[in-house]
């Protein structure tokens, strides 16, 4: 389990091809690599990875075909740097909310507004995720657990638009203050959302309602 309090940046310093398959090898900070071992979780982006190889601060990831397929991973490149977070444990103090490093889908940036000490990002999301996302909400984005701002209506079957502020804090510690207009993030609905969404569903389809 993941907070999506994102505990700061990492850059990809190596990637090794394979079919349908690739290993990110990231250079993580000294204090991101306390007590890390061989099997640990790390989310990249809000994905949960698992750790295959340490070579000093060199930290090895595989990336299965979903995982390129669903998420933003895999159009990375040497260089570029991901947000990480490290497994929640018990006793930590949630700052976000609970997220399981699912990722669902990619929202594609649609807009920035600019504001003295913060910015608005807005999204778009696949149609069928509307149904998960209300004003004030959870959502995370590239592993930050955000707040969703504002829910503004679009032609239907388009999909869903949703804008989330962001304060300097998390413009300084997340990649997100790097986001342009036409860039992709990688979404994890609020799972307590989506699972009263869908009990409801269910049980509306079930009356006949």
């Amino acid at each position: 389990m993941f907070t999506g309090i994102v505990q700061g940046t990492a850059e990809l310093v190596a990637i090794d091809e394979a079919e349908d398959f690739r290993t990110h090898v990231l250079a993580l900070p000294e204090d991101m690599r306390h007590g890390l071992e061989i099997g640990a979780s790390v989310a990249h982006n809000g994905v949960c990875l698992t750790v295959t190889q340490i070579d000093g601060e060199n930290v090895s990831f595989d990336l299965m075909r979903e995982t390129l397929r669903v998420t933003n991973l895999g159009a990375l490149g040497v260089g570029d740097r991901v947000n990480i977070e490290r497994a929640a444990r018990f006793g930590d103090e949630i700052g976000g909310h609970a997220m399981s490093g699912h990722v669902i889908a990619m929202a594609e940036l649609l807009e920035i507004d600019e504001a003295p000490n913060n910015r608005r990002l807005w999204f778009r999301l696949p149609a069928e995720l509307g149904r998960f996302v209300f004003a004030k909400g959870y959502i995370g984005v590239d592993g930050a657990s955000l707040t969703i701002g504002a829910i503004r209506p679009v032609q239907q079957g388009v999909g869903t638009e949703f804008c989330v502020d962001l304060i300097p804090e998390t413009l300084t510690r997340t990649i997100l203050g790097e986001c342009s207009v036409g860039g992709r993030v990688n979404i994890e609905i609020d799972p307590q959302t989506q699972a009263i969404v869908e009990t409801v569903e269910r049980v509306m389809a079930a009356r006949g309602d």
